[in-house]
């Protein structure tokens, strides 16, 4: 996601439809609404909105990021469509620096970045959190690429289990599985996608 600069972002979204839809990622829905009572959720790389304005419904205080400006005029505007309120700035995903242990949880879905910045990234998520606090994750595995239902065709930017499972190896793991599923979010996102999910808790 890194190596694509914020113009084709820019370029990707300034059509009036939603590019990924409106509806939140079903991986995110289903895991996010397991936890309670809501509180502070980071969402990087969060395009459009939609995961953010979902969690907002829930009572989720939302703190949301994206390289692009189009996204963030377009997420602001699906949150005020919803009467939520969400905070969204445009931020660098290789540049951010969160604030530490203030999170309850964090969500990175969809966020593909190359394999020489991904760990460090996620470091940073983890720091991010509360001590009990939780990620979500949903991203393409290498198996995606061919394919063309969504996600970079760039295997470096793709990951494996195992990867994934050694950048949260700090955390208690509660879901971490590699799955063929049937994608339905949008243009961009549709059709049988080979995915890595995970949540962990932080000690």
């Amino acid at each position: 996601m890194a190596e694509y600069k914020s113009d084709f972002w820019d370029e990707r979204y300034s059509s009036d439809e939603y590019v990924y839809g409106t509806q939140p990622n079903q991986f995110f829905k289903e895991q996010i609404q397991k936890i309670d009572p809501a509180g502070r959720l980071l969402l990087p790389g969060e395009g459009e909105g939609r995961n953010a304005v979902f969690a907002a419904n829930l009572g989720w205080n939302v703190d949301a990021f994206d390289q692009s400006s189009v996204a963030k005029m377009k997420a602001e505007t699906l949150a005020k469509l919803n009467n939520v309120k969400i905070n969204y700035s445009n931020v660098d995903l290789g540049k951010f620096v969160p604030q530490k242990n203030f999170y309850d949880c964090a969500a990175i879905i969809f966020v593909q970045l190359p394999s020489e910045i991904r760990s460090g990234f996620h470091r940073k998520i983890i720091d991010s959190l509360k001590p009990n606090g939780k990620i979500i994750l949903e991203l393409f595995s290498k198996d995606q690429f061919g394919k063309i239902s969504g996600g970079p065709q760039n295997l470096n930017m793709l990951s494996t289990i195992e990867e994934i499972k050694n950048d949260f190896k700090g955390l208690k793991t509660i879901v971490i599985s590699e799955e063929n599923i049937n994608l339905e979010e949008g243009d961009k996102h549709s059709g049988e996608a080979s995915v890595i999910r995970f949540v962990g808790k932080k000690h």
